[in-house]
């Protein structure tokens, strides 16, 4: 193990050398560098180390590898948590991959670096047996994310199932009832209320996140940036007709303004919404956390419903962002790893804490009526206990995301000039501004 770890942290130093000479992106500071060390007082305990860019995920693999070693006394494992900077561990792990040396056994691989690791024969570990039986109790639109060639090898980490957030004390004086909003265009109709009858916009459009408006809205629509060739669709006519809806609500319609800090995870954001500047938000399930840490005041009147239809029976949410953990090929004990990590993600256990212990929405739906997703916590606390009734129903109309190695460069590129050109400054039409996007991805190698 002080071989992996060695290697690892020279790895490390190349990766923050190259960083330090090209720049980095807003990801590059990400968390600081942890280790913690699970089950290292047990006798003949198995070592496992585990990688990942999100300290919360360490909390949900403490938990795991306390109740394995309760439930396994005859097979404990010692699992070494290791936690590094988005980057950094992102860059280590190919590096470690690429050259046969270095890996951890298991690691967290964000959703839009993914597609890196599945080039060529990918030197990560199947884990079929423990995915295919749980398939039909799951939202397999998310397990999809992850796969090749029939493979599946990475566990989700949640669905991101994204819905709508409704201030009901700003909807009810404006005089809507926020079941009625059925499509889009009730939205709009809704919004032109709020604008009329309170001090509130009805929503926010922002220019450096496409993850919380733009995406979502072009994925319920069976649209994306990229086919499931993996060529560029950026500029198609839905995605187009999407992007203009987005520049329409804010200066034809008047019912939005773009967001705060450009962002609605942002300081500027989470103060002005606190106070009632917005009267919705649309995001992930994930996001109720940003809620709860940074918007106090709204407890109790925040409400969740599907995301507003483009048309009437049409998709009524998307899944957004992910985390895949995997098993590398460098593991001494795959079948332990593979084991440890189904029965830390997959089990039903493993699925419950998903939600009890990190508050995200788990990839098997049938554990979201369970006794132990449905006990009082801090969210029922806040939003009331409809959430994954709202989930139930919206769990068949989720799709597939075709993520690719440029997809990174969608992002940077769209939250760096598109929406900065075509919904800040006006400079392009939103199918200016696409053609130009969609150029640019088709240049980058």
């Amino acid at each position: 193990m002080e071989k992996k770890t060695l290697l690892s942290i020279i790895i490390g130093l190349i990766v923050l050398l190259l960083a330090a000479c090209g720049g980095g992106g807003e990801e590059a500071s990400g968390e600081a560098e942890e280790t913690e060390v699970i089950g290292g007082d047990l006798e003949g305990a198995t070592e496992l180390t585990y990688w990942t860019f999100v300290g919360q995920h360490v909390d949900l693999f403490r938990d795991a590898a306390e109740r394995w070693n309760e439930e396994n006394p005859d097979r404990p494992i010692k699992l070494v948590a290791e936690t590094y900077p988005y980057d950094q561990m992102h860059n280590n792990l190919l590096l470690s991959l690429q050259s046969g040396k270095g890996a951890p056994d298991i690691a967290d691989i964000e959703l839009g670096r993914y597609a890196n690791y599945m080039q060529g024969e990918p030197q990560l570990e199947p884990m079929n047996e423990y995915i295919e039986p749980v398939l039909d109790q799951a939202v397999t639109s998310r397990f999809e994310l992850y796969a090749k060639d029939g493979n599946y090898y990475g566990v989700p980490t949640h669905v991101g199932a994204t819905v709508m957030y409704y201030n009901t004390e700003i909807m009810e004086e404006a005089g809507v009832d926020i079941d009625s909003i059925k499509t889009w265009d009730d939205y709009v109709e809704a919004g032109k209320k709020v604008t009329e009858n309170t001090d509130a916009v009805m929503w926010n459009v922002g220019t450096t996140d496409f993850l919380m408006d733009f995406w979502p809205i072009v994925s319920q629509r069976n649209s994306d940036f990229f086919n499931e060739n993996g060529d560029v669709t950026i500029d198609n006519e839905v995605n187009t007709e999407t992007l203009q809806f987005l520049h329409d609500v804010i200066y034809k319609e008047k019912i939005a303004e773009i967001t705060p800090g450009g962002m609605n995870q942002s300081e500027e954001f989470y103060g002005y919404m606190n106070d009632g500047g917005a009267a919705s938000i649309l995001a992930p399930i994930w996001y109720m956390g940003r809620f709860i840490d940074s918007m106090p005041d709204l407890k109790g009147k925040i409400a969740i419903r599907p995301m507003p239809a483009w048309e009437e029976g049409g998709n009524r949410s998307a899944g957004m962002g992910g985390t895949g953990t995997v098993v590398t090929n460098q593991s001494e004990d795959p079948d332990l790893a593979k084991e440890f990590l189904a029965y830390a993600k997959l089990s039903e256990e493993g699925s419950e804490k998903l939600w009890t212990v990190l508050g995200f929405d788990p990839p098997r739906w049938d554990v979201w009526e369970s006794e132990v997703v449905r006990e009082d916590n801090k969210y029922y606390d806040y939003f009331g206990d409809n959430i994954f009734d709202v989930l139930l129903d919206v769990r068949d109309e989720i799709n597939t995301l075709n993520i690719t190695e440029k997809t990174p460069d969608v992002a940077t590129e769209y939250n760096s000039n598109t929406a900065e050109n075509v919904l800040r400054q006006q400079s392009k039409s939103p199918e200016e501004g696409l053609k130009d996007l969609a150029e640019y991805v088709r240049q980058q190698q």
